[in-house]
Protein backbone atom coordinates (compact mmCIF):
# COMPACT_ATOMS: atom_id res chain seq x y z
CA UNK A 1 0.00 0.00 0.00
CA UNK A 2 1.23 3.51 -0.71
CA UNK A 3 0.07 6.69 0.92
CA UNK A 4 0.92 10.10 -0.45
CA UNK A 5 0.31 13.42 1.25
CA UNK A 6 0.92 16.78 -0.37
CA UNK A 7 0.68 20.19 1.20
CA UNK A 8 1.52 23.48 -0.49
CA UNK A 9 2.97 25.98 1.98
CA UNK A 10 3.87 28.99 -0.09
CA UNK A 11 2.24 32.17 1.19
CA UNK A 12 0.83 33.13 -2.16
CA UNK A 13 -0.62 29.68 -2.66
CA UNK A 14 -2.37 29.27 0.69
CA UNK A 15 -3.89 32.73 0.67
CA UNK A 16 -1.90 34.08 3.62
CA UNK A 17 -3.11 37.62 4.33
CA UNK A 18 -0.85 40.63 4.24
CA UNK A 19 -0.51 42.97 7.19
CA UNK A 20 -3.31 45.54 6.88
CA UNK A 21 -3.68 46.25 10.59
CA UNK A 22 -2.70 49.93 10.37
CA UNK A 23 -5.41 50.71 7.84
CA UNK A 24 -7.95 48.75 9.83
CA UNK A 25 -6.99 50.59 13.02
CA UNK A 26 -7.61 53.95 11.34
CA UNK A 27 -10.92 52.80 9.82
CA UNK A 28 -12.08 51.34 13.15
CA UNK A 29 -11.20 54.56 15.01
CA UNK A 30 -13.23 56.56 12.51
CA UNK A 31 -16.16 54.13 12.75
CA UNK A 32 -16.11 54.25 16.57
CA UNK A 33 -16.21 58.05 16.43
CA UNK A 34 -19.18 57.89 14.06
CA UNK A 35 -21.02 55.57 16.47
CA UNK A 36 -20.61 58.01 19.36
CA UNK A 37 -21.63 61.03 17.28
CA UNK A 38 -24.67 59.33 15.75
CA UNK A 39 -25.78 57.85 19.07
CA UNK A 40 -25.82 61.34 20.56
CA UNK A 41 -27.59 62.63 17.47
CA UNK A 42 -30.30 59.95 17.57
CA UNK A 43 -31.03 60.82 21.22
CA UNK A 44 -31.23 64.54 20.45
CA UNK A 45 -33.33 64.23 17.28
CA UNK A 46 -35.36 61.09 17.98
CA UNK A 47 -34.79 60.11 14.34
CA UNK A 48 -35.40 56.50 13.33
CA UNK A 49 -33.13 56.91 10.31
CA UNK A 50 -30.32 58.15 12.53
CA UNK A 51 -31.04 55.51 15.19
CA UNK A 52 -31.03 52.79 12.55
CA UNK A 53 -27.86 54.16 11.01
CA UNK A 54 -26.31 54.25 14.51
CA UNK A 55 -27.13 50.57 14.97
CA UNK A 56 -25.76 49.98 11.48
CA UNK A 57 -22.63 51.92 12.43
CA UNK A 58 -22.24 49.81 15.59
CA UNK A 59 -22.42 46.67 13.48
CA UNK A 60 -19.93 48.16 11.03
CA UNK A 61 -17.54 49.24 13.78
CA UNK A 62 -17.84 45.75 15.28
CA UNK A 63 -17.11 44.30 11.87
CA UNK A 64 -13.99 46.45 11.52
CA UNK A 65 -12.90 45.43 15.02
CA UNK A 66 -13.42 41.80 14.09
CA UNK A 67 -11.47 42.37 10.88
CA UNK A 68 -8.66 43.94 12.92
CA UNK A 69 -8.60 41.07 15.42
CA UNK A 70 -8.75 38.53 12.60
CA UNK A 71 -5.96 40.31 10.71
CA UNK A 72 -3.84 40.07 13.87
CA UNK A 73 -4.65 36.47 14.77
CA UNK A 74 -4.34 35.26 11.19
CA UNK A 75 -0.68 36.31 11.21
CA UNK A 76 0.06 33.96 14.11
CA UNK A 77 1.86 30.81 12.94
CA UNK A 78 0.25 27.40 13.20
CA UNK A 79 1.55 24.94 15.77
CA UNK A 80 1.01 21.31 16.81
CA UNK A 81 -2.08 22.24 18.83
CA UNK A 82 -3.56 24.64 16.28
CA UNK A 83 -2.59 23.17 12.95
CA UNK A 84 -4.44 25.88 11.01
CA UNK A 85 -3.53 28.64 13.45
CA UNK A 86 -6.44 31.06 13.95
CA UNK A 87 -7.48 31.21 10.31
CA UNK A 88 -11.10 30.23 10.99
CA UNK A 89 -11.67 32.98 13.58
CA UNK A 90 -12.80 35.29 10.79
CA UNK A 91 -15.57 32.86 9.82
CA UNK A 92 -16.94 32.49 13.36
CA UNK A 93 -16.82 36.24 13.92
CA UNK A 94 -18.52 36.95 10.59
CA UNK A 95 -21.39 34.63 11.47
CA UNK A 96 -21.91 36.52 14.74
CA UNK A 97 -21.81 39.80 12.87
CA UNK A 98 -24.35 38.56 10.34
CA UNK A 99 -26.72 37.62 13.16
CA UNK A 100 -26.39 41.11 14.65
CA UNK A 101 -26.93 42.76 11.28
CA UNK A 102 -30.05 40.69 10.67
CA UNK A 103 -31.52 41.67 14.04
CA UNK A 104 -30.80 45.36 13.38
CA UNK A 105 -32.28 45.18 9.89
CA UNK A 106 -35.47 43.46 11.02
CA UNK A 107 -35.95 45.97 13.85
CA UNK A 108 -35.47 48.87 11.44
CA UNK A 109 -37.97 47.38 8.98
CA UNK A 110 -40.66 46.83 11.63
CA UNK A 111 -40.14 50.22 13.27
CA UNK A 112 -39.97 51.94 9.89
CA UNK A 113 -43.34 50.57 8.82
CA UNK A 114 -44.87 51.67 12.14
CA UNK A 115 -43.49 55.19 11.79
CA UNK A 116 -44.85 55.51 8.28
CA UNK A 117 -48.30 55.63 9.89
CA UNK A 118 -47.28 57.44 13.09
CA UNK A 119 -44.40 59.74 12.14
CA UNK A 120 -42.83 61.63 15.08
CA UNK A 121 -41.48 65.17 14.80
CA UNK A 122 -37.83 65.07 13.76
CA UNK A 123 -35.64 68.23 13.83
CA UNK A 124 -34.28 68.40 10.30
CA UNK A 125 -31.32 70.68 10.99
CA UNK A 126 -29.78 68.50 13.69
CA UNK A 127 -30.48 65.41 11.62
CA UNK A 128 -28.69 66.95 8.65
CA UNK A 129 -25.64 67.91 10.72
CA UNK A 130 -25.15 64.42 12.15
CA UNK A 131 -25.75 62.84 8.73
CA UNK A 132 -23.07 65.03 7.13
CA UNK A 133 -20.59 64.27 9.94
CA UNK A 134 -21.16 60.54 9.43
CA UNK A 135 -20.82 60.77 5.64
CA UNK A 136 -17.56 62.75 5.75
CA UNK A 137 -16.01 60.33 8.24
CA UNK A 138 -17.06 57.34 6.15
CA UNK A 139 -15.63 58.88 2.97
CA UNK A 140 -12.27 59.22 4.75
CA UNK A 141 -12.43 55.56 5.82
CA UNK A 142 -13.37 54.50 2.27
CA UNK A 143 -10.33 56.35 0.91
CA UNK A 144 -8.09 54.56 3.42
CA UNK A 145 -9.37 51.06 2.67
CA UNK A 146 -10.08 51.31 -1.06
CA UNK A 147 -6.55 50.49 -2.25
CA UNK A 148 -6.56 47.20 -0.28
CA UNK A 149 -10.16 46.18 -0.76
CA UNK A 150 -9.27 43.33 -3.15
CA UNK A 151 -6.44 41.91 -1.03
CA UNK A 152 -8.53 39.24 0.69
CA UNK A 153 -12.02 38.53 2.00
CA UNK A 154 -11.27 40.19 5.33
CA UNK A 155 -10.37 43.49 3.65
CA UNK A 156 -13.26 43.30 1.20
CA UNK A 157 -15.68 42.83 4.09
CA UNK A 158 -14.15 45.77 5.96
CA UNK A 159 -14.47 47.98 2.87
CA UNK A 160 -18.10 46.98 2.38
CA UNK A 161 -18.83 47.77 6.04
CA UNK A 162 -17.66 51.34 5.55
CA UNK A 163 -19.28 51.72 2.13
CA UNK A 164 -22.67 50.58 3.39
CA UNK A 165 -22.42 52.88 6.40
CA UNK A 166 -21.68 55.78 4.04
CA UNK A 167 -24.85 54.94 2.08
CA UNK A 168 -26.76 54.91 5.36
CA UNK A 169 -25.44 58.38 6.22
CA UNK A 170 -26.46 59.53 2.77
CA UNK A 171 -29.98 58.27 3.48
CA UNK A 172 -30.06 60.31 6.71
CA UNK A 173 -28.99 63.44 4.81
CA UNK A 174 -31.67 62.96 2.15
CA UNK A 175 -34.32 62.46 4.84
CA UNK A 176 -33.21 65.65 6.62
CA UNK A 177 -33.37 67.68 3.40
CA UNK A 178 -36.82 66.35 2.51
CA UNK A 179 -38.16 67.11 6.00
CA UNK A 180 -36.65 70.61 5.97
CA UNK A 181 -37.99 71.52 2.53
CA UNK A 182 -41.38 69.77 2.49
CA UNK A 183 -42.22 68.93 6.10
CA UNK A 184 -42.77 65.31 5.03
CA UNK A 185 -41.91 63.58 8.33
CA UNK A 186 -42.33 60.09 6.85
CA UNK A 187 -39.05 60.70 5.00
CA UNK A 188 -37.25 59.68 8.19
CA UNK A 189 -39.04 56.32 8.27
CA UNK A 190 -38.45 55.80 4.56
CA UNK A 191 -34.72 56.45 5.06
CA UNK A 192 -34.75 53.93 7.92
CA UNK A 193 -36.36 51.35 5.62
CA UNK A 194 -33.77 52.13 2.96
CA UNK A 195 -30.95 51.47 5.42
CA UNK A 196 -32.67 48.24 6.51
CA UNK A 197 -32.81 47.19 2.85
CA UNK A 198 -29.02 47.58 2.73
CA UNK A 199 -28.48 45.56 5.89
CA UNK A 200 -30.74 42.50 5.54
CA UNK A 201 -29.46 41.11 2.20
CA UNK A 202 -25.87 41.48 3.36
CA UNK A 203 -26.71 39.70 6.61
CA UNK A 204 -28.23 36.74 4.75
CA UNK A 205 -25.25 36.60 2.39
CA UNK A 206 -22.78 36.56 5.29
CA UNK A 207 -24.79 33.90 7.11
CA UNK A 208 -24.95 31.69 4.02
CA UNK A 209 -21.25 31.99 3.24
CA UNK A 210 -20.01 31.51 6.80
CA UNK A 211 -22.40 28.64 7.50
CA UNK A 212 -21.15 26.95 4.34
CA UNK A 213 -17.57 27.16 5.59
CA UNK A 214 -18.42 25.92 9.10
CA UNK A 215 -20.44 23.03 7.65
CA UNK A 216 -17.44 22.25 5.41
CA UNK A 217 -19.44 22.45 2.21
CA UNK A 218 -17.54 22.25 -1.07
CA UNK A 219 -15.95 25.64 -1.88
CA UNK A 220 -18.04 27.76 -4.21
CA UNK A 221 -16.87 27.43 -7.79
CA UNK A 222 -15.39 23.96 -7.32
CA UNK A 223 -17.21 21.07 -9.02
CA UNK A 224 -16.11 17.82 -7.36
CA UNK A 225 -17.59 15.74 -10.18
CA UNK A 226 -15.31 17.60 -12.57
CA UNK A 227 -12.36 17.10 -10.21
CA UNK A 228 -13.09 13.38 -10.15
CA UNK A 229 -13.25 13.24 -13.97
CA UNK A 230 -9.94 15.06 -14.31
CA UNK A 231 -8.17 12.73 -11.89
CA UNK A 232 -9.67 9.63 -13.51
CA UNK A 233 -8.41 10.87 -16.89
CA UNK A 234 -4.81 10.63 -15.66
CA UNK A 235 -2.77 7.64 -16.80
CA UNK A 236 -2.83 4.60 -14.48
CA UNK A 237 -5.68 5.94 -12.29
CA UNK A 238 -8.32 3.26 -11.73
CA UNK A 239 -10.67 4.94 -9.26
CA UNK A 240 -11.13 7.93 -6.97
CA UNK A 241 -13.06 7.73 -3.69
CA UNK A 242 -13.34 9.53 -0.36
CA UNK A 243 -13.14 12.78 -2.29
CA UNK A 244 -13.78 15.76 0.01
CA UNK A 245 -13.24 19.50 -0.30
CA UNK A 246 -13.81 22.26 2.22
CA UNK A 247 -12.66 25.75 3.14
CA UNK A 248 -10.63 26.34 6.29
CA UNK A 249 -10.79 30.12 5.92
CA UNK A 250 -10.79 32.75 3.21
CA UNK A 251 -8.31 31.84 0.50
CA UNK A 252 -7.58 28.43 2.01
CA UNK A 253 -9.57 25.67 0.26
CA UNK A 254 -8.48 22.09 0.96
CA UNK A 255 -9.06 18.76 -0.75
CA UNK A 256 -8.49 15.13 0.21
CA UNK A 257 -8.99 11.92 -1.74
CA UNK A 258 -7.99 8.27 -2.10
CA UNK A 259 -6.63 7.61 -5.57
CA UNK A 260 -6.50 4.00 -6.75
CA UNK A 261 -3.72 3.29 -9.25
CA UNK A 262 -2.47 0.25 -11.11
CA UNK A 263 -0.42 -2.23 -9.08
CA UNK A 264 2.67 -1.78 -11.26
CA UNK A 265 2.93 1.88 -10.15
CA UNK A 266 4.29 0.59 -6.84
CA UNK A 267 6.83 -1.74 -8.42
CA UNK A 268 8.23 0.61 -11.06
CA UNK A 269 8.36 3.69 -8.80
CA UNK A 270 5.63 5.47 -10.75
CA UNK A 271 3.50 6.14 -7.62
CA UNK A 272 5.50 9.26 -6.75
CA UNK A 273 4.92 10.66 -10.23
CA UNK A 274 1.21 9.93 -9.89
CA UNK A 275 1.09 11.96 -6.69
CA UNK A 276 2.75 14.87 -8.47
CA UNK A 277 0.33 14.62 -11.40
CA UNK A 278 -2.73 14.61 -9.13
CA UNK A 279 -1.45 17.61 -7.19
CA UNK A 280 -0.85 19.59 -10.37
CA UNK A 281 -4.27 18.60 -11.67
CA UNK A 282 -6.22 20.06 -8.73
CA UNK A 283 -3.94 23.09 -8.48
CA UNK A 284 -4.16 24.23 -12.11
CA UNK A 285 -7.28 23.03 -13.89
CA UNK A 286 -10.15 24.54 -11.91
CA UNK A 287 -11.67 27.91 -11.07
CA UNK A 288 -10.73 27.29 -7.43
CA UNK A 289 -7.06 26.32 -7.28
CA UNK A 290 -6.35 23.80 -4.51
CA UNK A 291 -2.79 24.18 -3.27
CA UNK A 292 -3.36 22.45 0.07
CA UNK A 293 -4.28 18.87 -0.71
CA UNK A 294 -3.82 15.41 0.78
CA UNK A 295 -3.95 12.27 -1.36
CA UNK A 296 -3.63 8.62 -0.48
CA UNK A 297 -2.27 6.62 -3.39
CA UNK A 298 -3.35 2.98 -3.10
CA UNK A 299 -3.81 -0.22 -5.10
CA UNK A 300 -7.14 -1.82 -5.95
CA UNK A 301 -6.40 -4.56 -3.40
CA UNK A 302 -6.08 -1.99 -0.61
CA UNK A 303 -9.20 -0.15 -1.73
CA UNK A 304 -11.22 -3.38 -1.78
CA UNK A 305 -10.31 -4.12 1.84
CA UNK A 306 -11.22 -0.71 3.25
CA UNK A 307 -14.28 -0.60 5.55
CA UNK A 308 -17.52 0.10 3.71
CA UNK A 309 -18.10 3.10 5.95
CA UNK A 310 -15.11 4.84 4.42
CA UNK A 311 -16.02 4.05 0.82
CA UNK A 312 -18.15 7.07 0.01
CA UNK A 313 -17.97 10.22 -2.07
Amino acid sequence: MGAGHSHGHAADETGQPGDYRRKLWIAFSIAATIVVAQAVGSIITGSLALLTDTAHAIADASGLLVALIAATLMLKPANSRRTWGFRRIEVIAALGQATLLLAVGLYAAIEGVRRLFEPPEVPATELLIFGIVGLIANIVAIAILSSSRSANFNMRAAFLEVLNDALGSLGVIVAAIVIATTGFQQADAIAGLFIAALIVPRAFTLMRETTGVLMEFTPRGLDLDEVRRHILALDHVKDVHDLHASTVATGLPTLTAHVVVADECFTDGHAAEMLRDVRECVAEHFEVSIHHSTFQIETEHVADHEPDATRHS
